[in-house]
């Protein structure tokens, strides 16, 4: 399952040395506007203990861990969404993401600012305004198409037009469309299909210097409380750092440096983490001599969808699923054990996945 997250900002923000750091894709990394012109798609690997556990008991041939794609997107201007900067083109990829990481600069130093001055708040205001006043305009025009079938008497024109009012009413005060939550969940995936920029999950990436690394500061606790009212998660990542770190050669080299620095756990790993959190994503596990393998899948998800994960006819011919919890997997050693000492359950369509689930299938 390729969930992808773009990551978005001003100009010079940081967003290139942190998506350098994530993928082991090069995105130019340079001290002006518009280095990035085309995006850059990274492919990450999502961290897990638990595979590399399963594998010590397991002995396979092949561990293949969990990816998210990365997609590294030119620094927005002021301006953006009505065309400045290259802003169409900008929009459009962020329109195609499943999430946004918003990537704002809470250093001081050298590197040039698009606008002269440190100041995260307004920085983030910037890149939401462009998102909502390009939101608005997609909201007017589907109202405008929509109104005369509403009025003909269709009810789903209706509904769609109610909905699309929800949202235009938030987005004229300056607020984002998360903001505005549908009643129910059939109008929630109505919703989604407006494809709204500002209706995407977001995490704010607070970039920081090194001193600022375990704590954070000043442009930190503005930027926090600005976010308040907001259904957002606030992340500090010292991007210099993560990219010194990404060049070490060894686990143990980077868990030293981190070590030195007071931190227990990468930016790195910790941003993946909370990309997972942010778009309620989990892993189920499958171990086998082949392959000790990690899958991603939709909190929720039931025994046929995690099936198909794995391949479409798995869902479609679903019979059952024989389930291992991680915690039964480590402490009894094999599946074997587990077998004998009663910890396999057999679940059938309506079971719903758990997070570390180890998990057969069994197909028709």
């Amino acid at each position: 399952m390729a969930l992808q997250c773009g990551i978005v900002g001003l100009p010079n923000v940081g967003k290139s040395t942190l998506f350098n750091s994530l993928s082991s894709a090069k995105a130019q990394a340079a001290n002006f506007p518009f280095c990035t012109i085309e995006p850059n798609i990274g492919v990450i690997t999502v961290p897990d203990e638990r595979l590399n556990k399963l594998a010590e008991l397991v002995n396979p041939r092949k561990i293949t861990p969990a990816t998210v794609e990365i997609v590294d997107i030119a620094g927005l201007v002021k301006g953006a969404s009505k065309g400045e900067g290259l802003g169409n083109k900008f929009l459009a990829n962020i329109r195609e993401t499943d999430a946004i990481i918003h990537v704002v600069r809470c250093f001081d130093g050298d590197i040039t600012h698009v606008d002269g001055s440190v100041n995260p708040v307004r920085d983030k205001e910037i890149i939401d305004a462009e998102l909502q006043i390009k939101d608005l305009e997609t909201v007017e025009a589907r109202i405008t198409k929509t109104q005369k079938q509403a009025q003909s008497g269709d009810k789903q024109a209706k509904r769609i037009c109610e909905l699309l009012s929800g949202y235009k009413n938030v987005l004229v005060q300056g607020k984002s469309a998360r903001t505005f939550v549908p009643d129910n969940k059939e109008d929630m995936k109505l919703a989604g299909e407006f494809y709204l920029l500002t209706n995407k999950p977001v995490l704010y990436v607070c970039n920081v210097d090194e001193k600022s690394a375990v704590t954070g500061n000043e442009y930190v606790e503005c930027l926090r409380k600005s976010v308040e009212g907001e259904d957002a998660e606030i992340l500090i990542v010292a991007a210099k750092i993560e990219s010194e770190i990404a060049e070490l050669e060894t686990y143990d080299e980077r868990q030293m440096f981190l070590a030195e620095l007071g931190l227990t756990e990468s930016g790195v790993s910790r941003l993946i983490k909370a990309a997972y959190k942010l778009l309620g994503l989990e892993t189920y596990l499958t171990a086998g001599e082949k392959e000790v393998r990690a899958w991603t899948y939709m909190k929720g998800a039931k025994a046929p969808q995690a099936a198909g994960i794995i391949h479409s006819d798995f869902e479609k011919n679903f019979i059952r699923a024989e389930v291992i919890r991680y915690e039964d997997y480590v402490a009894y050693g094999s599946e074997a054990a587990c077998r004998d000492a009663g910890k396999i359950s057999v679940e059938g369509k309506d079971y719903v996945v758990r997070d570390g689930d180890v998990m057969h299938f069994r197909i028709g």
